[in-house]
C-alpha cells in the first residue's frame, strides 16, 4: 500500500510520450478531475518542435494550497514512450515511482538504475484498438490513486469524442487505467488535503488569458502567421471568433499580418497580432509604418530561443531588445511582460489602453512557459479594463495630424466613414492634414510630436510588484514569467533583508522602479537570456543595473529549486 501524504502536502506528476499519443487529452482530463475534487492543481507541459515521435512531457503539480510554479522534483512518472530526456530523467530521485510499459520501457529505465511498475499499456490499449488509448489508460491511474469517481470523467471524454464509438472505448480505457490506480493504493488516495475553499474560479493557461484579455478590451481583429509559441493565442481567438465578434484572419506570412493589423486600424479596428522572434523581425517595417501613422497596434510576441529557428518549442526571454529597438527611425512604443497567468490577462487589456489612448504601438512579451502553463485563479474581470477609447467624428476641417493643444499629447483620431472629414494617411513625412512634406521645420514639429508621448506613458507607467520588507538592503529583480519560480524560490529561503521585484512593464520604466533602482542596495536580476538584457535597459534609463545577474538560456524554464541554490549561494544562504 502507497504511504498517505500529510494534509497540506504535495505531489507531483509527470507523463511522458511521443506526440500523437493524447497526452494532452490526458493532462486535460486528469487536471480538471483534480480541481473539481478540490485540489489545487499547476500543470505545464514541453513538447519537441515535431508533429509525431519524440518525447514530451507534462507537469502536474497537486497539492492543498495554491502553487503555481515548477519543480525539478518528480514524485509520480508515467513513461508510456522510449527516449526520455536529460529534462525529465535528472529529476528522478529515489523517491520517485516510475510507471509504464515494460516492454518498451524496460531496458532504458534498468539503464537509470531503476525499475518500473509495469502497467502493460501496450497490450491493454492495443485491445481496445489503438496505441492512443493507452494516455486514457494513465488518466483513469491517476483519478485512481486519487480515489475520484468516474462520472467527471465520462462528461468530459463525450464533450471531447463526439463520435459515439470513439467516446465509448476512451470511457473504456479510462476505466481499465482507474481499477489499476485504485488496487495500487489499497483504495486509499495518496494525498489528502483540507476541503478548497468554494470561490469563483476557473483553469486558465497563458494563451487563453492573453486572448481573454484582449478580447475584454475590445480586440475585434487579429491576424497571423502560426509560429510556436505565439499560435495559441491565434487559435483560442479562432475557436471562439463569434463569441468576440472578432475577424480571425491566418495570412501567408507576418509582414501581411502586420499590414493588415495596420490597416484594421486605420479603418476604427482594435486589432492585434501574435508571433515570434522570427515573424517579429519581418514586422518591423510595418512597425515603423505604424510609429508614422500614428496607427494604434498591438503586437504579442510570444518569445523562444533564437538566433534563426533556434529551439522552436521552447522558451526564452531574448526577444526584448528586439521589440524595443524594431524598426527604422524613432518612435514612441511600450513593451509589457505579464508576470503570471493573472498577469496575462490584465497586460494584455492594459495594451490595448495604452495603445489607442497615445496611438502607439504596444508590445506583450510572453514566451512559451507562461502560455503553456496553467492552474485555477479567480474568475476575470472585464471590468478591469478600461472603457474602449472612440474615435472622434470628424468635420469638414478634419486634420488627422493636427499638432495637440498645451498639456494634451496626441491629435484627433478619426477613421473614414465617420463624420464628414476626409481621413488619410501616408508613409511619408507630412503635414497636420496628412500630406506628404519635406520641409525641414515641419519635420521637426513632427518627430517632437511623436516622441513627446513619452512623457504622459512614462508617468503612467506601470509600477512593479514589490514583495517584501520596506527596509531591505537587496532587491532581486525579475520581468515576465521568471516572477513564479523566483517567489517561491524567495519563500524558502526567508526574507533576508531582501525584496522581490517582478516588472510587467519593462518599457518606459515607471517611477517607483527608477526610485528602487537608484537606491542604495545591492541589485540581483533574475533573466532566461545569456547577456541579462533587462538590466541593460534599465542601465540605459537609469546609469543603473544590475550588481549581479542569475540568467538561464538552455531552452526550459527557471526551476523553484534551482532559483533557491543559486539566489542563496549569492545570499550566503544554505541552499
Amino acid at each position: 500500500m502507497e504511504k498517505i501524504h500529510a494534509p497540506g502536502s504535495e505531489v507531483t506528476i509527470s507523463f511522458c510520450a511521443a506526440a500523437g499519443l493524447g497526452l494532452q487529452t490526458a493532462e486535460d482530463l486528469a487536471r480538471q478531475m483534480l480541481t473539481k475534487a478540490g485540489y489545487y492543481v499547476f500543470s505545464t507541459r514541453e513538447y519537441m518542435s515535431r508533429v509525431r515521435g519524440g518525447n514530451n512531457s507534462t507537469q502536474i503539480r497537486v497539492s492543498g494550497k495554491p502553487v503555481r510554479a515548477y519543480l525539478d522534483r518528480i514524485d509520480w512518472l508515467f513513461a508510456l514512450s522510449p527516449q526520455l530526456r536529460p529534462n525529465i530523467t535528472e529529476n528522478i530521485t529515489d523517491d520517485t515511482k516510475i510507471l509504464g510499459d515494460a516492454s518498451a520501457m524496460e531496458k532504458e529505465i534498468a539503464s537509470l538504475g531503476r525499475k518500473m511498475i509495469d502497467l502493460d499499456l501496450a497490450k491493454r490499449a492495443s485491445d481496445l484498438g489503438s496505441p492512443k488509448f493507452s494516455s486514457m489508460i494513465v488518466a483513469g491511474f491517476i483519478a485512481g490513486i486519487f480515489m475520484l469517481g468516474e462520472d467527471s470523467a465520462d462528461i468530459f471524454i463525450e464533450k471531447r469524442f463526439k463520435d459515439p464509438d470513439l467516446s465509448g472505448k476512451n470511457k473504456k480505457a479510462f476505466r481499465v487505467g482507474h481499477e489499476l490506480g485504485k488496487d495500487h493504493v489499497g483504495g486509499r488516495p495518496i494525498l489528502q488535503v483540507p476541503a478548497k475553499p468554494e470561490n469563483d474560479e476557473v483553469f486558465l493557461d497563458g494563451n487563453s488569458a492573453v486572448a481573454l484579455g484582449a478580447a475584454s478590451a475590445g480586440c475585434n481583429y487579429i491576424t497571423a502567421y502560426p509560429m510556436s509559441p505565439g499560435t495559441g493565442v491565434f487559435s483560442y481567438f479562432a475557436k471562439n471568433a463569434k463569441l468576440f465578434s472578432a475577424v480571425v484572419e491566418q495570412v501567408e506570412d507576418e509582414i501581411s499580418a502586420i499590414n493588415m493589423v495596420v490597416g484594421a486600424a486605420y479603418a476604427g479596428a482594435r486589432a492585434m497580432t501574435t508571433t515570434s522572434g522570427g515573424g517579429f523581425v519581418l514586422m518591423c517595417e510595418g512597425l515603423s509604418l505604424a510609429g508614422i501613422t500614428e496607427t494604434p497596434v498591438v503586437v504579442h510576441l510570444a518569445q523562444r530561443p533564437g538566433p534563426a529557428t533556434g529551439l522552436a518549442t521552447r522558451t526564452e526571454q531574448a526577444d526584448l531588445e528586439l521589440a524595443l529597438y524594431a524598426g527604422h527611425g524613432e518612435f514612441p512604443r511600450a513593451l509589457y511582460a505579464p508576470v503570471n497567468v493573472e498577469s496575462a490577462f490584465r497586460i494584455a487589456g492594459h495594451a490595448f489602453h495604452t495603445a489607442h489612448k497615445y496611438q502607439v504601438q504596444t508590445v506583450i512579451l510572453t514566451d512559451q512557459y507562461l502560455l503553456d502553463t496553467g492552474y485555477d485563479v479567480k474568475r476575470p474581470d472585464p471590468s478591469y479594463v478600461p472603457a474602449p477609447i472612440s474615435p472622434v467624428k470628424t468635420g469638414i476641417n478634419y486634420k488627422r495630424y493636427a499638432f495637440p493643444a498645451e498639456g494634451e499629447y496626441v491629435s484627433p483620431f478619426g477613421v473614414p466613414g465617420y463624420g464628414g472629414g476626409f481621413v488619410s494617411f501616408d508613409s511619408h513625412e507630412h503635414t497636420e492634414d496628412a500630406h506628404i512634406t519635406e520641409d525641414r521645420t515641419l519635420r521637426k514639429r513632427m518627430v517632437e510630436k511623436r516622441l513627446k508621448k513619452m512623457e504622459a506613458m512614462k508617468m503612467e507607467a506601470l509600477p512593479p510588484i514589490v514583495i517584501g520588507p520596506e527596509k531591505y538592503d537587496t532587491a532581486v529583480v525579475c520581468w515576465g514569467s521568471v516572477f513564479e519560480p523566483l517567489k517561491e524560490a524567495m519563500e524558502i529561503l526567508g526574507s533576508r533583508n531582501t525584496v522581490l521585484v517582478a516588472c510587467e512593464q519593462v518599457y518606459p520604466l515607471s517611477e517607483e522602479l527608477w526610485r528602487i533602482i537608484k537606491s542604495p542596495c545591492r541589485k540581483i536580476f533574475v533573466e532566461g537570456n545569456a547577456t541579462g538584457q533587462f538590466s541593460r535597459v534599465v542601465r540605459s534609463q537609469t546609469g543603473t543595473g544590475a550588481d549581479e545577474l542569475i540568467l538561464k538560456y538552455n531552452g526550459f524554464q527557471f526551476t523553484v529549486e534551482e532559483l533557491a541554490a543559486e539566489l542563496g549561494s549569492l545570499l550566503g544562504a544554505k541552499s
